[in-house]
């Protein structure tokens, strides 16, 4: 028996440094995968439940949002990071007798930042390029029929467990002669975030996903508090993120009141 105790501590030494490596590499991935300018391959799926749409208020809506993420590295110091988000989109009782009721693809928001691949020496982190609205849209209900463009912009922090920072864009519509039941395309997008990880790779955050529309003056303010934790099934990564969603603002017919969101992210180191 006095053998075994001591092979104990051999064995330990032995396995210590791979164990410590493996926390290094989940500690470094639950950051990445909450940077959105991280060189590190994702395909995000993130289902939207939003309720009390339309006149008289009993219209709902669901939207999946498939977000693959692309790293591309120009050089020594530099990334371009390409983030896709393709809606799939599934409405019904907008409007009395059903004509508003429509599943299908909506218009897709293709981002590319440019970032450096080291922080400032502050610590900040930051990615800015262009943003370009394609009308891919299955059904006019479900698009703009316009094309737009814009700028891009993120900033973020991570020290100690904790992300915050800010991603916007806005985008102009190009086109000079927008369909007539179509207001034309100028719209900003503001998502400040907020979130801390603990040592089991459980983070906690809340956002918002605020959209201002120009045109039409009217906000709309969805407030995320969600809980996302880090794991592997084998040896491929990936996270599970659940929480509620309360519209703060939004405009005449818009959604009301709470939804939820559920998101499963495969992630791929490089």
């Amino acid at each position: 028996m006095s053998k075994v105790f001591h092979l104990i501590p051999v064995a330990l030494a032995i396995l210590w440094p791979d164990i410590g490596r493996t926390a290094d590499s989940q500690a470094e991935l639950a950051k990445q995968s909450l940077n959105p300018v991280a060189a590190l391959y994702s395909v995000p799926i993130q289902y939207n439940w939003n309720q009390k749409l339309g006149p008289t208020g009993e219209g709902y809506q669901s939207v999946t949002n498939i977000q693959p993420v692309l790293p591309f590295t120009l050089n020594d110091e530099w990334n371009l990071i390409s983030r896709t988000i393709l809606p799939v989109i599934d409405q019904h009782g907008l409007v009395p007798g059903g004509q508003a009721d429509k599943s299908g693809v909506g218009d897709v928001t293709q981002s590319f930042f440019f970032s450096p691949k080291h922080p400032t020496a502050s610590g900040w982190i930051w990615g800015a390029g262009p943003v370009i609205l394609v009308p891919t849209g299955s059904d006019e209900l479900l698009s703009g029929e316009q094309w737009g463009a814009g700028p891009t912009v993120v900033v973020l922090k991570q020290n100690d467990g904790w992300t915050r920072g800010i991603l916007a864009n806005h985008i102009w519509s190009l086109d000079n002669s927008p369909p007539d039941d179509k207001e034309k395309i100028n719209q900003t997008f503001l998502q400040p975030f907020f979130s801390y990880t603990t040592h089991t790779y459980t983070t906690f955050g809340v956002n918002t996903e605020s959209t201002y529309d120009w045109q039409t003056r009217e906000w709309s303010v969805p407030i995320n508090l969600f809980v996302t934790q880090l794991f592997k099934v084998g040896h491929q990564p990936m996270s599970l993120q659940v929480g509620p969603r309360y519209w703060a603002d939004s405009p005449k017919d818009g959604a009301q009141g709470w939804g939820f969101r559920v998101a499963y992210t495969l992630l791929f180191p490089k």
